[in-house]
């Protein structure tokens, strides 16, 4: 694939955060590997970005394998792939929602990272694992979400720790309340609950988190940026909102 800044892969990249960070890396000059479960949709974004879609489930080992082995470099890797389930109290958390957003947060990202780890090594790349507020804090029915969100804190951190002396950055973006499906896949596609977390304010859309993994990448090679926490300007943190 030609190419002037080199290839980015992202995760997740069907809709939301990982559509708009396709759109925007590719209008800064990367060459797209996309990645998601949703085939069609997938390939609506890539044919839009001049992207390759490729199927991917990153809760499933040989998803993962397959999508991984299909890419012979990696210069910037996008774990966007990410969901919430639910919003229950910790004594009503159901067992399969918790394991849901587990095995799509977590692990999903530790499934990808590790298969195209020696891509990235290769290219002396980037890794970009989005994260959210909820990595840092919590709120009343969340407990099962911002379990798997400070996981991926974690794990990014530790990344850091381990690529050191590699030349492999690492960057967490942190976003705070963005508009996308997010909240529509945590109530099970229930449209009335879903729009309730937006009502009175400006969230922040994907386009807004996509312009600050643009900004992360293309920085000089001598320069990491290890976070970047991103909210709307009425949010100050996940409970305080002020609404119209």
């Amino acid at each position: 694939m030609a190419t002037t800044r080199g290839i980015a892969v992202i995760t997740g990249a069907s809709a939301g955060i990982g559509e708009a960070t396709a759109e925007r890396l590719a209008e800064g000059g990367y060459s797209l590997v996309l990645g998601a479960r949703r085939v069609d949709r997938l390939a609506e974004v890539a044919a839009a970005t001049g992207g390759t879609a490729l199927p991917l489930d990153v809760t499933d080992q040989g998803s993962v394998d397959a999508f991984a082995a299909q890419i012979d470099r990696c210069d910037v890797l996008v774990n966007n792939a990410g969901l919430a389930s639910g919003l229950e109290s910790i004594e009503e958390l159901d067992e399969k929602r918790v394991r849901t957003m587990w095995e799509t947060n977590v692990m999903g990202l530790i499934r990808v990272t590790q298969a195209l780890m020696p891509q990235i090594k290769g290219s002396v790349g980037h890794i970009v694992n989005v994260g959210s507020i909820a990595g840092f804090e919590i709120y009343p029915g969340g407990g099962g979400y911002t379990a798997s969100k400070h996981a991926v804190r974690a794990l990014t951190k530790t990344l850091r720790l381990e690529l050191l002396g590699t030349g492999v950055r690492v960057t967490e973006l942190v976003p705070g309340m963005v508009e996308t499906e997010f909240s529509l896949v945590r109530f099970d596609g229930d449209a009335e609950k879903a729009k309730k977390p937006y009502e009175g304010v400006h969230p922040l859309s994907g386009a807004d988190v996509a312009d600050c993994i643009a900004w992360a990448v293309t920085r000089p090679p001598h320069v990491d940026i290890d976070e970047i926490v991103v909210r709307p300007v009425a949010q100050a943190t996940a409970r305080d909102i002020a609404r119209d």
